[in-house]
């Protein structure tokens, strides 16, 4: 069945003249599907609403056009070869030697200078897909959400806030082997890879995640044999572990012997009953989905086998702008939707990306349009390098409180904050204190530690001038955290990242 088009649908949705309408009034599109036309005699019920504005229905419209044309290196590429996912892998930029290759002259100098100064500083290597490429409005890159996301600029960079850390979820604090994590009791994330399709700046794991740059030398998670067959040992040696999220790196970089090799080791151990793999490879190469046929159906295999074995195995995402979700996501989706794969998305709450309430919203009912659920949107994490794409709290809270309602509730994600030191999830609002001039978020996670309290920074730049001038001044900011813990209540518990760790000066 084919949906109308947005101009279709807000035509019987428009005032009428006065008279009544009956369904055979409908567009066509509508009015002439044979169940449909068993009601066409209805009069259809006079609204009680106004009718919505197209604004209302924005997520319905995906872009179907050849974009990537616009791109100087992309002029003559096809539909065909843009759908390749070897196309895509291959002509990714990797530097801003390729950048310019690419756009040529697309963009300004000044800006690619910009991007030079801007990687010299990043935590995280470059690494973008044509597709990606194409999307970014290049007219004015450094208000485009996806630029943002993906390629540093210098210009904006903000000093870390001095409890920044590149490890901030300590995940290797709670790692019984390499690349594996088990903080919660039933949980463990399974680490097989350290590369992804793109590299995003805001990484929460910029400690291993791609190739070394001049600020970072990277934990190695290559992908070995024996590495994985330990974590597999671990993971069968627990009983209490019933769900793994394969992630990485990206299991989306994976051949598909490999993938099904870890889903199988997983299916097989008897406790273990929900697999997530996790990938950004939907949001910046949907077309691996559709070209990559061995890929896909290994994932579709494995869903099948955990449904045979009473198990669940989905895919978890990672779409933060309503400008990733294309025509070719709509394809990439329907057929894992066809085949019975379900998709969960994770957004992370980014500054000129998605702290806009009506661009979340369009978020949210885009995927939700494209059968992607919406599951959480996190707090930016407190990493380093990224600091002026981070929140507030108070913003994230308001956030949540617009776009709670707007949709069904299995479509409304969670805000969630991964607690600093190594908490875990938090709803954003759960906060034990709170204090928007030293920005300064108390937490607690008696379900990972009850002798622990666990902090987060709001970005500097975000306070008032009280509050910029106490973080100013070294002497003020363990007070500040005294008072903040004082004011919960919490006085007695340890912080999970220590104050001299926390706290070193900026």
């Amino acid at each position: 069945m084919k949906l109308p088009s947005l101009d279709e649908s807000l035509k019987f949705i428009e005032p009428q003249d006065g008279s009544q309408s009956t369904v055979a009034d409908l567009p066509s599109s509508i009015s002439d599907i044979d169940e449909i036309q068993e009601i066409a005699d209805v009069t259809i019920p006079d609204a009680l609403k106004d009718p919505v504005e197209r604004s209302d229905l924005e997520h319905r419209v995906l872009d179907d056009s050849d974009f990537w044309k616009k791109i100087p290196a992309f002029r003559h590429v096809t539909r065909e070869e843009f759908l390749d996912y070897r196309f895509q892998n291959r002509n990714s930029a990797k530097s801003t030697r390729d950048l310019k290759d690419l756009l040529r002259d697309l963009t300004a100098d000044s800006f690619l200078e910009d991007v030079e100064e801007g990687m010299r500083q990043a935590p995280m290597a470059m690494r973008i897909s044509p597709y990606v490429l194409s999307l970014i409005d290049w007219d004015d890159p450094y208000n485009d959400p996806l630029r943002t996301q993906f390629i540093p600029v210098a210009s904006t960079r903000l000093p870390d806030h001095p409890g920044l850390t590149l490890d901030s979820l300590h995940e290797q604090a709670d790692s019984p082997t390499p690349g594996l994590v088990h903080r919660y009791h039933d949980k463990a994330l399974f680490l097989p890879l350290d590369v992804c399709p793109v590299y995003c700046r805001f990484c929460t794991r910029s400690y291993a995640i791609g190739t070394d740059t001049d600020e970072v030398e990277k934990v190695d998670y290559k992908p070995a044999r024996d590495r994985w067959d330990k974590a597999f040992a671990y993971l069968a040696s627990r009983p209490e572990i019933e769900d793994v999220v394969v992630s990485g790196g990206d299991t989306y970089m994976l051949p598909h012997k490999r993938v099904r090799y870890i889903g199988e080791m997983l299916l097989a151990i008897p406790h273990i009953r929900r697999i997530r793999f996790a990938s950004k490879g939907p949001a910046v190469m949907p077309m691996k989905i559709l070209s990559d046929r061995d890929w896909t159906d290994t994932l579709v295999d494995l869903t099948e086998r955990g449904r045979e074995l009473h198990k669940e195995v989905v895919l978890h995402t990672h779409f933060n702008s309503p400008n990733e979700v294309t025509d070719i996501t709509r394809h990439a989706m329907n057929v894992l939707f066809e085949r019975g794969v379900k998709v969960r998305n994770q957004s992370v709450l980014i500054r000129g990306v998605n702290d806009d309430v009506d661009d979340m919203i369009t978020l949210v009912r885009r995927l939700s349009y494209i059968n992607v659920q919406p599951y959480y949107v996190y707090q930016h994490d407190m990493v380093m390098g990224v600091e002026e794409l981070r929140t507030r709290i108070a913003d994230t809270v308001e956030i949540e409180r617009h776009v709670r309602g707007t949709t069904a509730g299995f479509n409304t994600p969670t805000f969630v904050v991964d607690a600093p030191g190594g908490g875990g999830k938090r709803d954003v609002h759960s906060y034990d204190h709170y204090d928007e001039t030293t920005g300064i978020g108390v937490y607690r996670s008696p379900s990972v530690d009850e002798s622990r309290v666990y902090l987060y920074f709001d970005p500097i730049d975000r306070l008032p001038d009280e509050g910029r001038d106490r973080w100013d001044d070294e002497d003020e900011r363990e007070l500040m955290v005294a008072e903040a813990l004082s004011e919960a209540g919490l006085e007695d518990l340890e912080p999970a990242v220590s104050l001299s760790d926390a706290l070193t000066p900026a």
